[in-house]
């Protein structure tokens, strides 16, 4: 993978945590030398308190720190709900623990000393994927604010399309005639700005809309 920081890394943060004062110098000299933003810190508590900007980012943990580890920073910045991808570095690093590290989200494990070119690709990963998660979630509330636009009886419709009734079926369930449920119905793909039936039954699906009529199991045929 290239070391060049994209065309996102005018806008991206590297944060780095590490007691090592030489360390984190060099670190933060090898990305900047990138024309990558870097935010270092000696200790969790001051990158936990530090305004974070809304910008694809990805954090540099070393796993010793003075007084705390690693994995229990990871543990914190989970349960505060902050999403940013982890690198971890250590010199004395084991499979247990990078196990454990990479099953809690981890995207990458350096063991110290490391390339220069190992840590800008993982870097380059890291911020790749943070990117991508934050395109699904401006997709996703995009959805949202689309839905919300919608009518009780356009989502109604919707909810009825999304569990594969017909415009016929929809207009019984609903006490409607079949060309009202195909007004209602149009209005609401032209909304959620769906252009085929499949994308409008797709964008149902991810915001987790559910018919409000559960189709029945057939019944079993017993053979004698």
């Amino acid at each position: 993978m290239s070391s060049e920081p994209g065309n996102a890394a005018s806008h991206s943060i590297v944060y780095i945590i590490d007691d090592d004062e030489s360390m984190r110098e060099a670190v933060s000299m090898l990305l900047r030398s990138v024309g990558l933003r870097v935010e270092a810190f000696a200790a969790a508590q001051e990158f936990l308190a530090f305004q974070k900007p809304d910008v694809p980012s990805c954090l540099i943990l070393d796993v010793r720190l003075k007084g705390q580890s690693g994995l229990a920073v990871q543990e914190q910045i989970a349960a505060g709900e902050l999403r940013v991808p982890i690198i971890f570095m250590t010199a004395h690093g084991d499979i247990a623990m990078t196990v454990k590290a990479m099953k809690a989200g981890a995207t990458d494990f350096l063991s110290k000393p490391f390339r220069d070119q190992d840590m800008l690709d993982a870097v380059a990963t890291a911020l790749g994927k943070d990117e991508e998660r934050r395109e699904v979630d401006r997709s996703v509330a995009d959805l949202r604010r689309r839905y919300g636009s919608l009518t009780p009886r356009e989502r109604e419709v919707m909810a009825f399309v999304a569990g594969g009734l017909m415009n016929k079926q929809i207009a019984g369930e609903m006490n409607l005639s079949e060309i009202t449920v195909k007004i209602h119905r149009g209005q609401a793909m032209k909304k959620m700005e769906s252009r085929s039936l499949a994308d409008f039954v797709l964008k149902a699906e991810a915001l987790g809309v559910k018919s409000p009529k559960s189709t029945p199991t057939p019944p079993r045929v017993q053979h004698d």
